[in-house]
C-alpha cells in the first residue's frame, strides 16, 4: 500500500485560504452588547411595511395639517409664515416609465413611493425601495425673522408637463408668484435615474444667510430576500468622497462617519440601491447607519436605518443644486450607463486586487458565458476554465508534495538521530533541503497565489445581480440558498433548512484534504492534530454556507471536484516519483551556492548552537 505523507506546506496554504472564511465569518458576528443594543433600537425604530398590519411604533417625522379645519390652517400659516401663499393641498403626483414608478407628495415635495416594475421579491411582491413612510427627504433652513422651517412641513404646488418623452414635474413651495422654493423632477423613458433640481428664486431676503441650510435624507431598508441576515450582510451605506474615494459604513453594527466633498451616497439594499448624486459636491456630510437585524427571522420586515445630514451652500442667497435620484438594481449593466457619475463604484466587488479581478475579469467573463448558457451551467463552465488556468499552480504544489515525500525517509532519520537536539536537527534538515534543491515553503506559495482568485469569487457570487432569481437543478435562486428539506426547528449557526450544494461542496473538500494531507497526521512533534482539522474544516464550511448563495457552493463543489481530477491526472500521467528521487540525488552531488537568506539563517543557527554549548 502506498504510504501517504504529511505535507505541512499544503496544509498551511489551505489554512491560509480557509482562514479568510473564518475571519470574515467572525467579523460579521455582532457582540452580545451589540445584539442587546440592536434589540433596543429595533424596538424603538422598527416599522411595518405592510399597510394592512399594525401601524409602526416609530415613523420618520412628518407634520399634518387638516386643510378643512380653519383653525389648523391659521396655525399652519402662522408657522410657515410667508410660505402660506401656495394654494397646494394634500395629494400626490405620479411619475413613471416602463421600468420605474415614483409617487411624489405635495407635502414636502418628496418621493413617498418608489418601486421597480421588472423585479419582485422572493415572495413575488414588487420590489419597493420607498413605501409606507420608510423614507423622508427635507431641507431645513432659518428665516430672516429667526424661524426654522423644513421643506417636509411645507406644501408644494405640483405642475406636470412633458418635453417629448421626458416627464417634468415642478414642485413649488411659494412665498409669492415670483418667490418660491422648487424641486424639479425629470424622468426619461427606460431609465432608473431621475434628474433632480433644488433651487430657490427670490428668497435671498427670506432665508437667513448666517445659519446653515441642511439637507436631511433618511431611509429604512425594506426586506427583499429569503434570508434577512444574508441580505443585511450586503446592505450597506456607501459614498464617494474626497476626490473619488469610496468608503462604507459597517455592515454588521451601528456606525457613523463624517466626510468631506461628497459626490454621491448610496443606501444599498443588497441587490437594489437608492442613490443621491450631486453635480455640486456637498462640502461635508454626516452619515449614520443603524442595524435593525439581530437574528434570522421570517417575520422581520426591515434591515438597516440610514440617515445623512449635509449642509448646502447658498449662491447669492439662493439655493441652486443639480442632483440625481437613482432607484434601481445594483447591476453593473445598468449603473455603467452613468459613467459620468461613477455609480458602478457602489457595487461591492471587494477591496484592492480582489475587487479589480472581480470587476474586470469575472463579472464580464460570467456575463459573456451566461449570454449563451443557462446561468447554473455558466458557473460550471467558468469554474472549469478557472481551474484549468490555475492547473500550473496546482502542478507546482503537487510537485512540492512529491519532493517532500521522497525526502521523508531521510528527514525521519534526521529526526531520530538528533531527537535530543532540536537546533542541530533543524540545521541538518535545512542542509538536506538545500542540497536536494527543495524548498519547504514551495507548497505554500501556490496556495497564496490562489488567494486573489479565491476571494474575488467569494465576493462575486453573493453580489452578482446576474444570478438573482436564476434557477439551476433544484436551486430556485442561485443568489440565495437552495433548500431540499425544511426543518421543524432552527439549529444554531445552521438554520431551519437543509441545503444540498453546501453538503456536496463539503464532501468534495473532505476528499481533497484526504489527498493533500494524507493519513499520517502526527509525524512531526509539536504539530496540532491535523487529522482533526481535516474533519473539522468541511464541517465548518457545511454550517457556514448553508445560508449562503447556492451559486457559491456550486462553484466550490465543482472547483474541488476538478482539482481532485487534476491532481489524480498529475500523479498518474505527469509526475514520476522515481525520476524525482533520481533528480534529488543528482542535485545532492552538485554544490549549490547559498543565497544571502540561507547563509544568514545558517549563521544565526550556528551562533545559537554555540551559545547553547557555552
Amino acid at each position: 500500500m502506498e504510504e501517504k505523507k504529511l505535507d505541512i506546506n499544503s496544509i498551511v496554504g489551505f489554512l491560509l485560504i480557509f482562514g479568510i472564511l473564518i475571519f470574515w465569518f467572525y467579523q460579521n458576528q455582532p457582540t452580545p452588547e451589540e445584539i442587546e443594543a440592536q434589540k433596543a433600537k429595533q424596538a424603538e425604530s422598527e416599522i411595518q411595511v405592510n399597510p394592512e398590519e399594525a401601524q409602526p411604533t416609530t415613523t420618520l417625522p412628518q407634520s399634518s395639517v387638516n386643510l378643512a379645519d380653519s383653525s389648523a390652517i391659521a396655525n399652519y400659516k402662522k408657522t410657515i409664515g410667508d410660505f402660506s401663499y401656495t394654494a397646494a393641498k394634500e395629494g400626490t403626483t405620479v411619475l413613471e416609465n416602463d421600468v420605474l414608478y415614483l409617487e411624489i407628495s405635495n407635502k414636502g415635495g418628496q418621493i413617498v413611493e418608489a418601486y421597480m416594475k421588472e423585479f419582485v421579491t422572493f415572495d413575488s411582491i414588487p420590489v419597493y425601495l420607498v413605501k409606507d413612510g420608510n423614507a423622508a427627504f427635507g431641507i431645513a433652513f432659518s428665516t430672516t425673522d429667526n424661524r426654522v422651517l423644513n421643506t417636509k412641513d411645507l406644501f408644494f404646488e405640483p405642475q406636470l408637463s412633458n418635453n417629448g418623452d421626458t416627464q417634468i414635474l415642478s414642485m413649488k413651495a411659494k412665498v409669492s408668484a415670483n418667490q418660491f422654493l422648487e424641486y424639479r423632477y425629470e424622468m426619461k423613458p427606460g431609465e432608473y435615474l431621475v434628474d433632480f433640481v433644488v433651487r430657490s428664486q427670490g428668497l435671498s431676503s427670506v432665508i437667513n444667510n448666517v445659519q446653515p441650510v441642511t439637507l436631511d435624507w433618511q431611509l429604512i431598508g425594506i426586506r427583499h430576500n429569503k434570508s434577512i441576515q444574508y441580505e443585511n450582510r450586503y446592505t450597506r451605506l456607501t459614498y464617494n468622497h474626497d476626490g473619488g474615494k469610496i468608503s462604507k459604513l459597517s455592515e454588521t453594527s451601528d456606525d457613523e462617519e463624517s466626510e468631506i466633498d461628497i459626490k454621491w451616497l448610496s443606501y444599498r439594499q443588497h441587490f437594489f440601491s437608492s442613490i443621491l448624486a450631486t453635480n455640486t459636491p456637498f462640502k461635508t456630510a454626516e452619515f449614520t447607519s443603524k442595524n435593525l437585524v439581530d437574528e434570522e427571522s421570517k417575520e422581520a420586515k426591515v434591515t438597516k436605518e440610514y440617515a445623512t445630514i449635509a449642509p448646502l451652500e447658498l449662491q447669492g442667497g439662493e439655493l441652486a443644486y443639480q442632483m440625481n435620484w437613482y432607484y434601481g438594481p445594483t447591476d453593473i449593466k445598468v449603473l455603467s450607463e452613468y459613467k459620468d457619475l461613477g455609480l458602478a463604484d457602489s457595487i461591492p466587488y471587494g477591496w484592492g486586487i480582489f475587487g479589480w479581478i472581480n470587476r474586470y475579469v469575472f463579472t464580464p467573463f460570467y456575463g459573456f458565458l451566461s449570454s449563451y448558457l443557462p446561468f447554473g451551467l455558466a458557473i460550471v463552465v467558468m469554474t472549469i476554465l478557472v481551474r484549468l488556468a490555475m492547473s500550473p499552480v496546482t502542478y507546482k504544489s503537487y510537485l512540492s508534495q512529491a519532493k517532500m515525500k521522497v525526502l521523508k525517509p531521510e528527514i525521519t532519520e534526521l529526526n531520530e538521530k538528533y531527537k535530543d537536539n532540536a537546533m542541530k536537527k533543524q540545521q541538518e534538515t535545512m542542509k538536506l533541503y538545500n542540497k536536494a534543491g527543495v524548498s519547504p515553503m514551495s507548497g505554500c506559495v501556490p496556495a497564496v497565489l490562489q488567494l486573489p482568485i479565491f476571494y474575488a469569487l467569494f465576493m462575486f457570487f453573493p453580489t452578482s445581480f446576474a444570478l438573482r432569481q436564476k434557477s439551476f437543478l433544484w436551486a430556485e435562486d442561485l443568489s440565495s440558498y437552495d433548500t431540499i428539506a425544511e426543518l421543524p426547528f432552527a439549529i444554531p449557526f445552521y438554520g431551519d433548512h437543509v441545503s444540498l450544494f453546501p453538503i456536496l461542496a463539503s464532501v468534495a473538500i473532505f476528499f481533497y484534504m484526504m489527498m493533500t494531507t494524507g493519513q499520517n497526521m502526527q509525524t512531526q512533534p509539536g504539530m496540532p492534530n491535523m487529522k482533526f482539522i481535516m474533519y473539522l474544516s468541511p464541517l465548518l464550511m457545511l454550517f457556514f454556507f448553508n445560508n449562503y448563495a447556492s451559486g457559491l457552493s456550486l462553484y466550490y463543489f465543482v472547483s474541488n471536484l476538478i482539482t481532485i481530477f487534476i491532481m489524480l491526472a498529475i500523479k498518474k500521467f505527469i509526475l514520476d516519483e522515481d525520476k524525482i528521487h533520481a533528480q534529488i540525488q543528482e542535485n545532492k552531488k552538485k554544490p549549490k551556492k547559498e543565497n544571502k537568506f540561507q547563509r544568514k539563517m545558517r549563521e544565526m543557527m550556528e551562533q545559537a548552537e554555540q551559545q547553547k554549548k557555552k
